[in-house]
């Protein structure tokens, strides 16, 4: 399928809300042709000066035009796709273009892991302080989170090409644990430095079979 391509050196999950801040000439009438035309496009991840992989997303609104002809726009992004090719200029079009295919996705996963991630999550939420909103598991999945887990830019990229949903929520548990194992070690050492030099009363030693 040829998708007119948006590169940005950003991640966007199927489902999430993407605002957009469109100032480039060829990019607003990309806008333009979506108001028109009700076409969607793509957003490549722009990545180690490559693009291979990225997420469709449709223009649900533009939310202000400003006298320069910029624009505050909202998306919804919808399926991730790999690149196949890549033109700078669509013919006919001011914007960049090419081929995608779209990844078949399994968003089966079980009930049990989907509450071991976000018992995991919980934890991490609790570990940094930060208020922690309850989900049930049947309602989470693996991209409701998926900005709020602290992964890295190429973490997130890693994800986004996990077709499988077991995989991609056994991807950030191992994540989880890791950032969980880290922090808690992080508060133990904490915990050792604030000790240091408070008085202490210390058990005396019995030295009655102690060998030189």
């Amino acid at each position: 399928m040829k998708l007119p391509l948006f590169p940005l050196q950003s991640v966007f999950f199927p489902g999430e809300t993407v605002p957009l801040h469109i100032f480039e000439e060829r990019y607003k009438q990309l806008i333009l042709d979506c108001r028109k035309e009700a076409v969607t496009f793509g957003i490549p991840v722009f990545i180690n000066n490559t693009i291979s992989y990225g997420t469709e997303v449709q223009l649900v609104e533009v939310v202000t035009t400003y006298e320069s002809g910029e624009m505050d726009v909202v998306c919804i992004a919808r399926q991730v796709f790999k690149v196949l090719s890549f033109e700078n200029q669509i013919e006919g079009k001011p914007y960049a273009g090419g081929d995608v295919q779209f990844l078949d996705m399994e968003n089966d996963a079980s009930e049990e892991l989907r509450k071991e991630v976000l018992e995991r999550v919980e934890e991490l939420y609790g570990l940094m302080d930060v208020p922690f909103t309850k989900t049930s598991p049947k309602q989470f999945n693996s991209y409701s989170l998926a900005h709020k887990m602290g992964l890295s830019f190429e973490q997130e990229y890693e994800l986004l090409q996990i077709s499988n949903e077991t995989d991609r929520l056994y991807f950030i548990k191992t994540h989880l644990e890791n950032t969980t194992s880290v922090l808690n070690e992080v508060k133990r050492t904490k915990g050792i430095i604030e000790m240091n030099g408070h008085f202490k009363n210390f058990d005396p030693l019995d030295f009655t079979d102690f060998k030189i």
